[in-house]
């Protein structure tokens, strides 16, 4: 049986919800412009009102609202689709992405509503830049802890979208995360700003300049990630150098000791003034590299499993102006046959065998020599530490777990890396 009333009316009501770039009404096609003239009720954020007005001249219709209260809106939305009204919702890029569009399927049936998204301003900005973003992510810092960015950063992706939060901080507090990660040199930091108006404006800053003292609101940032400049090796610090300043496998970018941890292995590994240091489980040679720095008599080999290791651990050392005596790609340690007694041994990286593997150095280790092991769980340093004691080396285990410092409104938050679980091992010296 057929409905009757304010019930047939509300079968065929729809509210449409319609995305809108910064360029607002007149960034809209002629059918919407003319479909939200023949409307019933538009709501529309307040500074697209005044165009709306003008639009409708001295007509009565269509009703105009402001909805930058969505909350104060649903009722008389609710009220207009129980008459059968014609009404059109306005938003800011797609409705269903950190939009309206939440919302209104909280308080209202989905099968009244439907959604005509625009461009978001991520789109847009990768759009001006000319990128593909397929291989992009995103995260919101509205009304949230800074903590996931800076997590997110230590994941080195190929690029972030971040949507800022103006009261937070907004560009500036991105920025300085990106400082206190200590990948600014990795990075491309780019600046969006009214993106879809007119007056849109998208710069590339450099980590030295100011932002912009006119910056809109209304921006976003996208960090791209970038090979860093080769610095001049005798302006760089003696050691615990940043980041992102290292080449990196492009596949797996994020895979690298941080710089709060390589410099607690180099301390534990007593650098001598020369003898032979080999590297396991290399990277991208950060930890051997630096040890050269320090002690540019020493001998390193470094030994790393991933193919087009020797040229990525080649190419730190050229920027680090230090020469390795070998980079060995092959696994350990099978690959360790060729190389002389060590005095000092890091084994780090992760999978295979490492009981194997511990059980090959001790058995080539020099009197007096030290192996450090860098350990990410409880477990291994259960399976690899009676193995040191049983060999005779005096043993010592540490827990890492630094913080580093992100903005937060006037204030600084400490964001936490994993915290690590170093082994050290010093065998005793010839009698």
């Amino acid at each position: 049986m057929a409905s009757s009333g304010a019930g047939a009316r509300l079968e065929g009501s729809l509210l449409e919800v319609l995305g809108t770039d910064a360029a607002g009404m007149a960034g809209l096609s002629r059918h919407w412009q003319e479909q939200i003239l023949r409307a019933d009720l538009v709501a529309a954020p307040r500074r697209l009102l005044a165009d709306l007005e003008a639009w409708r001249g001295g007509a009565p219709a269509p009703e105009l609202l402001a909805s930058d209260r969505p909350g104060e809106l649903l009722p008389r939305l609710q009220l207009a689709l129980a008459a059968g009204e014609k009404v059109v919702l306005l938003a800011s890029g797609d409705p269903l992405w950190f939009g309206v569009g939440r919302l209104l399927l909280q308080h209202l049936p989905a099968e009244r509503l439907r959604f005509h998204p625009a461009p978001t301003s991520l789109q847009l900005a990768f759009a001006r830049l000319g990128r593909p973003w397929q291989d992009a992510s995103w995260i919101s810092l509205h009304g949230r802890d800074p903590e996931p960015l800076a997590a997110r950063l230590q994941q080195r992706p190929a690029a972030l979208a971040v949507l800022t939060d103006p009261a937070r901080g907004g560009a500036a507090e991105v920025r300085g995360i990106l400082r206190a990660s200590g990948l600014e040199a990795a990075y491309q930091f780019w600046l969006g700003e009214r993106l879809g108006h007119p007056a849109e404006r998208l710069q590339q800053l450099a980590p030295d300049d100011p932002l912009p003292t006119d910056l809109d609101p209304l921006h976003l940032v996208l960090l791209i990630a970038t090979e860093p400049a080769a610095p001049a090796p005798a302006a760089l610090p003696l050691f615990g150098l940043a980041d992102g300043l290292w080449l990196q496998h492009p596949d797996q970018p994020g895979l690298m000791t941080k710089r709060e941890v390589r410099i607690q292995l180099l301390a534990d590994l007593d650098l001598p003034e020369t003898g032979v240091l080999w590297d396991i489980g290399a990277g991208v040679g950060s930890v051997g590299l630096e040890a050269l720095r320090l002690r540019p008599g020493l001998a390193l080999w470094a030994v790393e499993r991933r193919a087009g290791a020797a040229a990525l651990i080649g190419a730190n050392a050229s920027r680090l102006g230090v020469r390795p005596v070998g980079v060995l790609e092959g696994e350990a340690p099978a690959a360790l046959a060729r190389l002389p007694n060590p005095d000092r041994v890091l084994i780090g990286g992760g999978g295979g065998d490492r009981s194997a593997l511990l059980q090959a150095v001790l058995g080539r280790l020099r009197p007096g020599g030290v192996v450090v092991i860098p350990l990410a769980t409880v477990e291994g340093l259960a399976l690899l530490r009676p193995q040191l004691e049983q060999a005779g080396l005096d043993v010592m285990v540490t827990q890492i777990q630094a913080w580093r410092g992100a903005p937060l409104a006037d204030g600084t938050r400490l964001a936490p890396l994993n915290p690590v679980l170093v082994l050290k091992g010093t065998c005793p010296a010839a009698g």
